[in-house]
């Protein structure tokens, strides 16, 4: 077994135009005066990282590494979520995703989903150039609209939509492949791959491919009603990735699992900060360490209630209560006895 390592802080929520958090070194050294060890970098933003850059040039990757090096942390992972959301975009959502597009981009389909494509490829020679093995992202959608049937879906129109996701992330799949990383897929509600049904569809339409693996994070499957911690020991060996971030679902007599409508605050399911909510992390750190999980403890920070610096503090401390520091022995070592095969078949009787 291995320990987790952490506490890390997904950065993509604290980016902001005022110090500490408009720029590597300054939004690094807060993370660091908190406790985290560890920083999840989303590559949107030019003053954090140039993903092409960093692709292109393994001195410039270096010298990302370093900044982060310097303020005492590491880099956990990359994050393409947004472009990974538009490698597919059904276009009843084509004006709202537009927004996580280069302006040059906004209202062409077909260019925006090759920028996207292309960001992804970027994110894995950069994941490489930055010796990390791991890459977290989003599928994208082009079902989502019809999840909720009605009226009923056209006969085949999930095996194909489907097959089209697949067609579209298997050749991204095999360059991560080529790299060395895998592709981190959060299941999340609003992708295709939401759950583990829809990610063993996707597992089957791109023939299981190795690099198609998971990042956890079971907030959203409480918001879905769905048991994240026997989706542990279902899709273990997938789960390369790992976001603490915690949730609650209090359905009431006026609304459940769609939310009516309302906003984070007033829905019957939202996310909280770590330790607010209803996910028992005791569970699944315990079932991660079992499973020998090698990576990161990542804080992602969504909570409609508690200011966000509050929440990063806190929750550096509670992921660092939650870790296991595995044993390096037994608990009944004492009361053990020497291989001695006679005694074995005395014992059996043979």
């Amino acid at each position: 077994m291995t320990t987790i390592k952490g506490p890390a802080i997904f950065l993509a929520q604290f980016i902001g135009d005022e110090a500490p958090f408009n720029s590597l070194e300054s939004i690094c050294q807060w993370a660091k005066s908190l406790g985290f060890e560890g920083v999840q970098i989303p590559t949107g933003d030019p003053r954090f990282i140039d993903l092409q850059k960093a692709a292109e040039s393994k001195t410039y990757a270096d010298e990302i590494k370093g900044i982060v090096n310097q303020c005492g942390l590491e880099i956990t992972e990359l994050s393409t979520h947004l472009q990974g959301q538009l490698v597919a975009v059904n276009p009843a959502f084509d004006t709202l995703f537009d927004a996580f597009a280069p302006a040059h981009l906004k209202g062409q389909y077909k260019a925006r989903t090759e920028w996207a494509v292309q960001q992804l490829k970027y994110g894995a020679l950069a994941s490489k150039n930055l010796g990390l093995n791991a890459h977290a992202t989003f599928s994208g959608s082009l079902l989502w609209h019809t999840f909720h049937p009605w009226p009923q879906r056209p006969e085949g129109l999930v095996e194909d939509g489907f097959k089209e996701l697949a067609r579209r992330w298997l050749p991204i799949l095999n360059y991560f492949d080529e790299q060395g990383v895998d592709v981190c897929y959060e299941v999340h509600p609003g992708e295709d791959i939401f759950d583990g049904i829809t990610y063993e569809m996707f597992l089957d339409k791109v023939n299981e491919h190795p690099r198609a693996c998971l990042l956890y994070d079971p907030s959203h499957f409480v918001l879905q009603c769905l048991d994240y911690i026997e989706y542990i020991d279902l899709y273990h060996e997938r789960i390369k990735a790992f976001h603490v971030k915690d949730s609650e679902f209090n359905p009431t007599g006026r609304q459940g699992t769609f939310g009516g409508y309302q906003g984070w605050a007033d829905r019957a399911g939202r996310y909280r900060s770590p330790g607010d909510g209803q996910v028992d992390f005791k569970r699944i750190f315990s079932k991660l360490t079992q499973y020998d999980f090698k990576g990161w403890a990542v804080m992602e920070w969504e909570c409609p209630l508690k200011h966000p610096e509050d929440g990063a503090r806190e929750g550096a401390e509670f992921i660092k209560k939650h870790i296991i520091r595995v044993t390096e022995r037994a608990f009944d070592d004492f009361a053990g006895t020497a291989p001695n095969a006679e005694l074995n078949k005395k014992i059996l009787g043979i």
